[in-house]
């Protein structure tokens, strides 16, 4: 099976799989599966079961309601379909795929059902799932994301995580840790709920915290409406100028034979031979609009969000497509001070929602940064433009070059957003979790904010891995980057993962490390993918074998 995708871009008059509808401040997204319409041939995608194109499609419609309908306070996600709300992920689907498929199939879908989550927290926007029929697997891994869960009391729709009892894995996007991180249901509860390949229907289901209410058919579409008003109501209306949407236009870019991409804002430069691509982000020549009205004017072609999601694109065509490629070199260019300058207005005008919600993208597409499975080597050098927001890039690197130029030209610069607008998934800055162990720095840095650091003062603030001259410069960078690509994939990626997220442990943490680590682990047991593997035998009239050696 070939496990491409060639866009992450849709748009609602495109959608196969959903449909969003809008009544004053409440949403429906409505999930009604075309199941001869998945990304690839040998699959049906029955019962609302899902795959990529679904997810993307999903993702989409979040952003959208973020962006283009601050009128809406609550999102009701119900089924299109009768007495299913959602069978979770296709399994024919994930028996057909290779190991990274799957693995970054789970990473995306994870990152969509925090997407609502986020906007829950952040943007006013609260989700009800209204399982007007069965929800399993995946399925009720999306209800569990909204913030309430309602589910027909019809004596046959239940609430289920089947995963472990029917395929041999773990429920991939989250569901045990929400189980109870989120939903507190008690541990021994939850062992029992999750080997319970029925599930659990009505009242159990919520004696056991697992929905929120559970109404009887006659009822349920009338008590939907009731639970979304009072969602809606507890939230606060947009006035004025934040009551006006941004329209998401679609990015450009051209693509080259060897997978490489130019955007407006962002080049991609694959080197297949070399298994490495070269990311870089380019400035705008002056620092722009300053007002809420004229930055609202630019709408999608403002800056910070249109180098995002340009960058954001690109880094979801290097995780699914480019296997190959491990190690990303981040490279920026530009004017320092027109960095600075941008970061000034998102600081500014921060209270203003349209200028939130950038924020809050680039908050997302960091952490999506922090969470790709490649090598991450940023270089500054001569026309470099580290500085706030692109700052960030350089942070979150496994290691940081940055040039000792003598004529004193290379300079990079915190600023105000490197000090708590773009946590990571542990809830610390990328600058508190560089020093952890030396907090003390992080004042230092603040201090400093706005100043242009050369190399030697960004070296004394401890914000720069190796500072080569111009002699050494290609030398040990050449070195660097081909020492990488002589080392286990594998071993990189376990490892670049366990170094990253110092400090506390979130539920975005566990999902992400422990769940990302040991399902990549399962997928490869003979257990789930072999000959009479659980994910193999799935649906066929032969039944799972497995080893029962506990390792």
């Amino acid at each position: 099976m070939a496990n491409v995708i060639s866009s992450f871009e849709t748009h609602p008059d495109r959608y196969k799989h959903w449909s969003l509808t809008f009544d004053g401040d409440l949403a429906r997204l409505e999930m009604n599966v075309d199941e001869d319409a998945g990304l690839a041939p040998g699959y049906e995608l029955k019962l609302n079961s899902y795959d990529l194109g679904v997810d993307v499609e999903l993702c989409d419609a979040v952003q959208r309601v973020r962006f283009e309908h601050p009128e809406v306070r609550t999102v009701i996600v119900r089924s299109g379909k009768e007495r299913i709300f959602c069978a979770g992920a296709n399994i024919f689907m994930l028996g057909l795929s290779n190991h990274a498929f799957k693995v970054n199939f789970c990473k995306y879908t994870n990152e969509t059902r925090l997407s609502l989550e986020d906007a829950s927290a952040h943007s006013g926007v609260k989700f009800l799932a209204a399982c007007n029929g069965t929800a399993s697997g995946g399925g009720y891994e999306l209800a569990l994301a909204c913030d309430e869960i309602l589910l027909v009391d019809d004596r046959s729709s239940a609430v289920s995580l089947p995963e472990v009892p029917l395929l041999g894995v773990l429920p991939g996007t989250g569901g045990l840790t929400r189980v109870t991180d989120k939903r507190k249901v008690r541990r021994d509860v939850a062992d029992y709920f999750c080997t319970l390949a029925e599930g659990v229907r009505g009242k159990r289901a919520v004696d056991w915290r697992l929905v929120d209410a559970s109404y009887k058919l006659s009822q349920f579409e009338e008590k939907v409406i009731v639970h979304a008003r009072a969602l809606a109501d507890a939230q606060a209306p947009r006035t004025g100028t934040d009551a006006l949407g941004v329209a998401l236009t679609p990015l450009t870019v051209e693509v080259a034979a060897d997978d490489s991409r130019t955007y407006r804002h962002v080049t991609l430069a694959v080197n297949h031979a070399a298994r490495r691509a070269e990311l870089t982000i380019r400035l705008p020549k002056t620092v722009g609009p300053t007002t809420p009205e004229a930055v609202r004017a630019l709408g999608a072609d403002y800056w910070p969000l249109a180098a995002f999601r340009e960058f954001d694109d690109a880094l979801l065509h290097l995780r699914v497509n480019l296997l190959s490629i491990g190690t990303i070199v981040l490279k920026t260019e530009g004017d320092l001070e027109v960095a600075l300058g941008i970061d000034a207005v998102l600081e500014a005008l921060k209270g203003d929602r349209f200028v939130s919600e950038v924020r809050h993208y680039v908050r997302r597409t960091l952490k999506r940064l922090d969470y790709t499975a490649k090598t991450l080597i940023a270089l500054a050098g001569k026309g470099s433009a580290f500085a706030g927001t692109l700052l960030e890039l350089a942070i979150a690197a496994d290691r940081f070059f940055m040039l000792d130029d003598p004529d004193g030209g290379v300079k990079l610069a915190t600023s105000s957003m490197n000090f708590g607008a773009y946590p990571m998934g542990n809830g610390l800055t990328r600058l508190q979790t560089r020093f952890l162990g030396s907090p003390q720095r992080i004042d230092e840095c603040q201090a400093r904010t706005g100043e242009l650091l050369n190399t030697s003062e960004a070296n004394a603030l401890e914000l720069v891995t190796f500072s080569p001259d111009e002699l050494d410069w290609d030398d040990e960078v050449r070195v660097c980057l081909e020492e990488r690509a002589s080392l286990s994939p594998d071993g990189l990626t376990g490892m670049e993962a366990n170094l990253r997220f110092a400090g506390p442990e979130t539920m975005e943490t566990k999902i992400f490390g422990r769940l990302t680590a040991w399902q990549n682990w399962i997928f490869q047991r003979p257990n789930a993918v072999g000959e009479f593997g659980a994910l193999k035998t799935y649906g066929k009239p032969t039944a799972a074998k497995f080893q029962w050696e506990r390792t």
